[in-house]
């Protein structure tokens, strides 16, 4: 439920979990040794200043100070190299992540937050950033609501699900080849079929039809008539089952970060310094099929020999490019999904009382405002967090009006006035967000064959593509963007030291 999630353990259905962290510790080794060599004589270990037109050219130039873009710095300074910027347009770092800074110095996620098993990258970063984890709390009972009816249950953190169609769903998501789906032979059909066509020729019950539509809509964004089986099924398939996929107890929605996501971004800037350069939209991208590669911004021009664009496509899409990119790559980037924008809710209480009760926070709503809620106080509990899903255009305008509507909801769902008077009330609407356009990319059916995928991936003279829609694993959640993000450093690395090599044989 929800983009952005990664996680400490390996499933076998996909690669070894440290095949990926391994082969970059091994490349860098190898190209470490021969960086100090593209940088002049003295360089120390502060950033190479540029946008002041002193002809400074840069080894890369990083674009998006998400987890993407980060992690692929770390890489390079990690490996030595001194002589790279990362540009921010935002004035925080951490993209799709964000942390609602409540009372008492405690935190509520309002972007990705959860990890789960099978997503192991994003998980060895934060062991070496030292940012540890603790589990979501759902035990006690949930609440289903639609209209006045109300159900009350216990589903021991996984989806209340028939097992006969949940086996289904996973021997056909099993049958899929672990990395670029769209690209096996039967690919095409399953991708003609949107999940609802699929489910239509099933005997689904009205129930699992409505936890179906919830699924959808919490990790894809949009219904289940917008979303491709092809996709959604590459999705389980890397998860390892559809419970992994959508659940809590051994699943993607289980464990957080102590002090929120956004805090892997932070801790990472904060080690970089004055490498990270908020406030600076990137404008225009020209010559980048030269040796030297101009990037424009109100604050300068930077000049790089590589350029790695770790924005959402729809994003890059936005940008100028000169000369024009190849017609493949501009119909990826105009065609993006972008219909998958997210709104969440925080409300802070004094303490989780909900548990006494026996209830866990969780509601899910068929109507209303409230797509589904769940408990997201600190580990210590020292203040109770309800944070909730919400259909923004149900949502009032009116942030007081808002708040009551949401009290309301939670006191008359779980049977307790007490939430009638929340502490704090915080709303993230990503949908808002000039830098963001969509938190997930839900593909409607038929988009990932119809020959646009190879684009995504395919750098192009200076420029390397980078983010989480470009990871083979976990494309979408926070796993996927670090696993992006080694990758790029890993392509600017091996690139810069080649065009070193050349230059040390022609002499």
């Amino acid at each position: 439920m929800g983009a952005d999630t990664a996680g400490p353990r390996a499933h076998p259905a996909v690669e070894p979990p440290d095949t990926g962290r391994r082969r970059w510790l091994q490349g860098a080794a190898v190209l470490a040794s021969g960086l100090a060599a593209t940088a002049p004589a003295g360089a120390g270990p502060r950033p190479a200043t540029q946008g002041d037109g002193d002809g400074e050219v840069l080894d890369v130039l990083i674009i998006g100070a998400g987890l993407a873009g980060l992690t692929a710095a770390r890489d390079l300074h990690r490996a030595g190299n001194r002589r790279f910027l990362v540009l921010e347009a935002r004035d925080r770092v951490g993209g799709r992540t964000l942390n609602h800074q409540l009372r008492d110095g405690q935190i509520s996620e309002a972007g990705g937050q959860w990890i789960g098993p099978g997503q192991t990258a994003v998980a060895d970063l934060a062991r070496e950033l030292e940012i540890g984890t603790f589990k979501s709390d759902y035990r006690g009972r949930g609440v289903y609501c639609m209209g006045q009816g109300r159900v009350v249950e216990d589903t021991h953190g996984q989806v209340d699900m028939d097992p006969t169609l949940v086996a289904e769903v996973d021997a056909l998501a099993r049958s899929l080849r672990p990395v670029r789906p769209w690209a096996a032979p039967e690919a095409a059909a399953l991708d003609k079929l949107s999940m609802a066509d699929w489910l239509a020729r099933r005997h689904v019950s009205e129930q699992d039809m409505l936890t179906w539509q919830f699924a959808s809509v919490l990790t894809m964004g949009t219904s289940l008539a917008q979303v491709s089986l092809l996709q959604y099924l590459s999705l389980i398939r890397y998860a390892g089952g559809f419970q992994t996929l959508e659940g809590q107890k051994d699943a993607a929605q289980e464990t957080r970060f102590i002090g929120g996501s956004q805090r892997l971004s932070i801790r990472m800037a904060e080690a970089l310094k004055d490498f990270v350069r908020l406030k600076t939209p990137v404008t225009r991208i020209a010559h980048w099929d030269q040796p030297v590669t101009e990037v424009h911004t109100p604050q300068g021009v930077f000049r790089a020999r590589r350029v790695i664009v770790a924005l959402s496509p729809s994003l890059c899409h936005r940008l100028a490019f000169e000369p024009a990119l190849p017609a493949d790559r501009q119909r990826l980037q105009r065609l993006w999904p972008t219909h998958g924008p997210f709104a969440k809710t925080a409300m802070v209480y004094p303490e989780p009382f909900w548990f006494a009760k026996g209830y866990n926070g969780q509601i899910g709503c068929v109507d209303g405002p409230v797509i589904w809620s769940y408990d997201n106080s600190p580990p210590d509990q020292r203040l109770g967090v309800i944070n909730a899903f919400v259909r923004i255009g149900e949502m009032p305008g009116d942030p007081a009006a808002a708040r009551q509507r949401l009290a309301t909801i939670y006191a008359e769902a779980m049977q307790d006035k007490r939430f009638l008077a929340p502490l704090e009330f915080h709303l993230q609407d990503w949908g808002q967000e000039p830098y963001t356009l969509s938190c997930v990319s839900p593909m409607a059916p038929g988009f990932l064959t119809s020959g646009l995928m190879p684009a995504l991936t395919r750098n192009l003279g200076s420029l390397i593509w980078s983010g989480t829609e470009t990871a083979d694993l976990w494309y979408g959640y926070m796993d996927g963007a670090v696993r992006s993000g080694h990758t790029a450093a890993l392509v600017a690395l091996q690139a810069l030291q080649s065009r070193l090599a050349g230059r040390e044989v022609s002499a």
